[in-house]
């Protein structure tokens, strides 16, 4: 039974990893443009606002709404069609993080 704990636990961090790697390839070519210069208004990757932004959409199931239906000068999906919704966590969670 631990060895069958283990293994899903270790699949799970594999999963987890190949997610992150794979939003962050997206986020270099959807998000970045805007994100990394404030271009546009957009908040900037580590920005201390992202905390108010946080809050005030709710968390994280909030934000993910926001950009799926785009807001302000962001289109919808941040021009990120394929990016599926844990993509686009991980992409958040760096916007929010700076890391």
């Amino acid at each position: 039974m631990f060895k069958k704990v283990i293994l899903v636990a270790a699949a799970t961090l594999i999963s987890s990893a190949a997610i992150a790697d794979a939003a962050m390839d997206k986020f270099a070519k959807s998000c970045n443009v805007c994100h990394a210069t404030g271009a546009a208004g957009a908040p900037k990757v580590g920005a201390p606002e992202w905390a108010d932004r946080l809050a005030a959409a709710g968390g994280m199931d909030g934000l993910l709404k926001s950009v799926q239906n785009g807001k302000n000068a962001m289109p919808p999906k941040g021009l990120c069609y394929d990016c599926t919704d844990d993509e686009y966590k991980a992409m958040i969670n760096h916007l929010i993080s700076g890391k």
